[in-house]
C-alpha cells in the first residue's frame, strides 16, 4: 500500500479538544458524577400517562368532573372474590362491608362505595354475572406521585385473603403504578442484557478490547447526562417514564455508531503514518463532520414530536434530543481526548489478530478473513449496479408488500392490556371486562355546565337515550351549576360505534354547555390532535433533512432520494406492528395481550425514531460516496467504493443497535415491546436492504445527475456546505485494493498500527 505524504493540519477545534486531554477527561468524569447525583431516582418522578391532549374537550371534562363529582370518579377498584360462595352470602357481605369502612377511613381516599352499599340502580353493574365476585370502588386523591405513594401504603393490607373473601387490586391508579414499576424493572434487565452483548460485538468489530470500550464509555456518559436533564425537566413539565427506554437505546446505539466512525478513521490515519494529533485533526475534519451532521438529522426527527400536545410524545423528544446531542458531543470532545492519550495503544489487545494468527497458515497470517470483508461488499455493489433496475423495483416491491398490513390499522388507547397477563391490575380489569355486565371503563361521560331545571335535564337525557348506539343513560348527578350523565354505548369501549357516538353526543343540542369525555372521547380527541399536527411535523422533518443533506452533498437529487428511500424503509416496521401487535400473531411467543388496536401515538413515535436512525446510516453512506466522488469524479466508482468502505461499518452499527432495541423489546409492557422490536426491525431492514441494495441501485440509475444542483445552490454549497473530505489518497484500481474488514481497514494497516504501538 502506497504511503501518503500528509501535511499536518490541525484546526482550532482540534486544538481545543486535544490541548489538555487529561483535564478534559477529568472534567467529564466530574460532570458525569454530578449527573449521577442529579439523575438518581429520576424514574420515580416520571409519569406513566400522557396520551391525551391537554387542550382537548375530553381532558377539560375529565378534570372538571373530578373536581365537581369526586365520589363518582373512582380510580381504585378492589375485586372481592367469594370463591364458590355468593357475594350475597351474609359472611361475605359482612367482611366486604368491613373492608369498605376501613378503606373509607384511609387518608387520601374518598368516594368509597361498593356493591353491598350501592343504590339499587347501580348495584347490578358492580356484581359479576356469575354472582361470585363484586367490586369496591374508591378514588385516591392527589397528583400521580401522591397517588402512587398512597397505593403503596394501603395495598399490602387489602391484597390477599380476608376471611371468606379474596381481594385483588385494580383501577387506573393501580394500572399506571404497576406499569411504572414494571418499566423500571425491565429497563434494568435490558441494560444487563445489552451491555455485555454490545461489548462482545464491539470487540468482534474492532478486534481490540481497548477500542471496544470507548463506545460504551461514550454511551454511559450520554445516558447518565440525559437522566440528569430529564430529572431537571420534571420540575417544569410532565415527562413520561417510557422515555427512559429511548434514552438507554439511543445512548448505547448512537454512541456505538459515532465511536465506530471516529475510531475507525483515527486508526486509518495512524496506520498511514500520522501522529496522534494529526490523525485526530484529520478525523475530526472528516468523520467528525459526518457525525455532527448525522446527530443533527436524528435530533431533527426527534424534535418534530415537540409539535404534538401529548406529553408522552414530547417526552421522547426531550429524551431523544438530549441523548443524541450528548452522544455526539462526547464523541467529538471526549473521544478525541481519549484517542490522543491512547495513540497507537488504541489497538492494544488486538484479540482478532491474535486469533487469526493461531488459526491461519504462517504463509498468509493476516489476510484470512478480511478477504470477505471489503471484497464481499465490493461484489455486492457490482451485482446491484449491474442489475440496478431489478434491485430497485424488486426491493421497492418487497418493502411495499411488507407494509400492506398497515392499511388495516385500528387506533386505540393504552390500557391494562399493556401489562403482562399475570399482572394483578391486568387480572382485575380482565375479570371486570369478561365477567361484569356492560363494558366497564367504556362508558362515556357528559359534563353539563349551566343552570337548568329538572325538566330540561330529563328532556336532554331522553334525547341522548334515543341515539341508536346508546344502551343506557344514567344521571344526572347535580352539583350547583354542573351536572353529570353517564352513557353506556353498544360494543367495545373504543370501537367505531363508540367513536361515532362521541360525535353524535357533541352534536346534540342542549340548553346548557355540554362536554363529552370517556375512553372513546379521549381517543377521538387524541386522533384529531395528531392529525392536525402531523403535517407540520412531517414538513419540519422533510425540510430540515433536505437542507442538512444538501449541505453535506451539494446535490438537489440526493436529499430527495434520502428522504423518500428513508420513508420507504419504514414500511416493513409499520406492517409488522399491525400484523403482530394489533392482529395478535406471535402474541404467545412474545408474551403480550393484543387489544386489537395500536395506541394512537406509537406510530408517530416509531416513525420519528426510525426515520432519524435511518438518516443516521444514510449520512454515513452518502458522506463516503460524496468523498470518493469529489476525489475521482467517477460516479459509479464512488458508489461502489462508498458501499465497500462503509457497508460493513453500517451493518455492524445496525446489528449492535438492533441488539440494544431487542433488549428493550424484552419488556413486559406492550408499548415498550412494540417500540423496541419495531425499531430493531426497521434498523436491520434499512442497513441490510435499503443501504445495501436500494440506495446503490437508485444511484446507479440516476447516474451523474445524482449530483446536479442549479448554479445558485452550487454557489451556496461552495460557501456554506461541508463534506467528509480531508486529504485524499491516490486512487487505486478497484480490483487491486486491499481487502477491507468490517470497519473499512486493511489487515496491513491494522498490523502496521499495532506494530507501531
Amino acid at each position: 500500500m502506497t504511503e501518503v505524504n500528509r501535511t499536518p493540519r490541525v484546526g482550532g477545534w482540534t486544538r481545543f479538544v486535544t490541548a489538555r486531554p487529561r483535564l478534559s477527561l477529568l472534567a467529564a468524569l466530574v460532570l458525569t458524577a454530578l449527573a449521577v447525583l442529579a439523575g438518581s431516582g429520576v424514574a420515580d418522578r416520571l409519569g406513566s400517562g400522557g396520551w391525551e391532549d391537554p387542550a382537548a374537550e375530553s381532558t377539560y371534562a375529565t378534570r372538571a368532573l373530578e373536581r365537581a363529582f369526586p365520589d363518582s370518579q373512582p380510580n381504585l377498584v378492589l375485586l372481592v372474590g367469594a370463591g364458590n360462595a355468593s357475594v350475597d352470602d351474609p359472611a361475605v357481605a359482612a367482611e366486604a362491608n368491613r373492608l369498605t369502612e376501613r378503606l373509607a377511613a384511609e387518608p387520601g381516599v374518598v368516594g368509597v362505595g361498593s356493591y353491598w352499599r350501592a343504590a339499587p340502580a347501580a348495584a347490578p353493574a358492580l356484581r359479576a354475572t356469575d354472582g361470585h365476585e363484586a367490586l369496591i370502588a374508591a378514588r385516591i386523591t392527589g397528583d400521580e406521585k401522591a397517588m402512587g405513594e398512597t397505593l403503596d401504603r394501603i395495598a399490602p393490607s387489602y391484597r390477599g385473603a380476608h376471611g371468606p373473601v379474596e381481594v385483588k387490586i385494580g383501577g387506573i391508579v393501580a394500572v399506571r403504578h404497576e406499569m411504572q414499576t414494571t418499566i423500571q424493572e425491565d429497563l434494568v434487565r435490558a441494560e444487563l442484557i445489552a451491555l455485555p452483548i454490545t461489548l462482545i460485538l464491539l470487540v468482534m468489530v474492532f478486534g481490540s478490547a481497548v477500542a471496544a470500550l470507548l463506545p460504551l464509555g461514550i454511551g454511559i456518559v450520554a445516558i447518565l447526562g440525559t437522566n440528569a436533564i430529564l430529572s431537571g425537566l420534571t420540575a417544569f413539565t410532565d415527562v413520561s417514564v417510557f422515555a427512559m427506554n429511548l434514552t438507554t437505546a439511543l445512548g448505547l446505539g448512537l454512541a456505538v455508531d459515532y465511536a465506530l466512525f471516529i475510531v475507525r478513521r483515527f486508526r486509518e490515519e495512524l496506520a498511514a503514518g500520522a501522529d496522534s494529533r494529526t490523525a485526530i485533526g484529520t478525523t475530526l475534519r472528516t468523520a467528525g463532520r459526518t457525525v455532527l451532521f448525522s446527530a443533527l438529522t436524528v435530533a431533527v426527527s426527534l424534535a418534530a414530536m415537540l409539535v404534538f400536545p401529548q406529553y408522552f410524545l414530547r417526552s421522547f423528544a426531550y429524551a431523544g434530543m438530549a441523548v443524541v446531542l450528548l452522544a455526539a458531543a462526547a464523541a467529538l470532545i471526549l473521544l478525541p481526548a481519549a484517542l490522543v492519550l491512547l495513540g497507537d495503544r488504541v489497538n492494544a489487545l488486538d484479540l482478532r489478530r491474535a486469533f487469526r494468527r493461531r488459526t491461519t497458515k504462517a504463509a498468509d497470517p493476516d489476510t484470512a478473513g478480511a478477504e470477505e470483508g471489503g471484497k464481499g461488499w465490493g461484489r455486492t455493489a457490482d451485482l446491484v449496479m449491474r442489475r440496478a433496475p431489478f434491485f430497485a423495483l424488486g426491493t421497492t416491491a418487497v418493502l411495499v408488500l411488507l407494509g400492506l398490513p398497515f392499511l388495516g390499522v385500528k387506533f386505540g388507547t393504552a390500557d391494562d392490556r399493556q401489562l403482562p397477563s399475570s399482572a394483578e391490575s391486568h387480572v382485575v380489569q380482565q375479570h371486570i371486562r369478561d365477567g361484569f355486565p356492560g363494558s366497564p371503563g367504556g362508558g362515556l361521560e357528559i359534563l353539563a355546565e349551566g343552570r337548568a331545571t329538572p325538566a330540561q335535564y330529563a328532556d336532554y337525557k331522553q334525547r341522548i337515550a334515543a341515539l341508536p348506539e346508546v344502551v343506557r343513560v344514567d344521571g344526572p348527578l347535580v352539583n350547583g351549576d354542573k351536572a353529570y350523565f353517564t352513557v353506556q354505548p353498544e360494543g367495545e369501549a373504543v370501537d367505531e360505534a363508540a367513536q361515532g357516538l362521541v360525535g353524535d353526543l357533541r352534536a346534540t343540542e342542549a340548553p346548557f354547555d355540554t362536554k363529552v369525555t370517556g375512553t372513546a372521547a379521549v381517543l377521538v380527541d387524541s386522533k384529531h390532535a395528531i392529525g392536525a399536527q402531523l403535517p407540520w411535523a412531517l414538513a419540519f422533518i422533510a425540510i430540515v433533512t433536505l437542507l442538512l443533506v444538501f449541505l453535506l452533498t451539494g446535490s438537489v437529487v440526493v436529499p430527495l432520494q434520502a428522504v423518500l428511500l428513508n420513508a420507504l424503509s419504514l414500511t416493513a416496521m409499520f406492517g409488522a406492528v399491525v400484523w403482530v401487535f394489533q392482529d395478535g400473531h406471535l402474541s404467545g411467543p412474545l408474551g403480550f395481550t393484543s387489544p386489537g388496536s395500536i395506541e394512537t401515538t406509537l406510530p408517530v413515535l416509531m416513525f420519528c425514531v426510525a426515520f432519524g436512525l435511518s438518516m443516521d446510516y444514510g449520512v454515513f453512506l452518502l458522506s463516503r460516496i460524496k468523498e470518493e466522488y469529489d476525489r475521482t469524479g467517477d460516479h459509479d466508482r464512488a458508489v461502489r467504493l462508498g458501499l465497500t468502505r462503509t457497508g460493513g461499518l453500517i451493518t455492524a452499527a445496525a446489528v449492535i443497535l438492533a441488539v440494544v432495541m431487542v433488549a428493550i423489546g424484552t419488556s413486559r409492557v406492550t408499548n415498550t415491546k412494540m417500540l423496541g422490536l419495531g425499531i430493531a426491525l426497521a434498523v436491520v431492514m434499512d442497513a441490510m436492504v435499503v443501504r445495501s441494495l436500494l440506495v446503490p441501485a437508485i444511484m446507479r440509475l440516476t447516474g451523474r445527475a445524482t449530483w446536479w444542483a442549479p448554479a445558485p445552490l452550487r454557489r451556496f454549497h461552495d460557501r456554506f456546505g461541508v463534506s467528509e473530505g480531508g486529504p485524499a489518497a491516490p486512487a487505486e484500481e478497484i480490483s487491486g485494493e486491499e481487502p477491507l474488514d468490517e470497519v473499512g481497514e486493511t489487515e496491513e494497516t491494522r498490523d502496521k498500527a499495532t506494530t507501531r504501538g
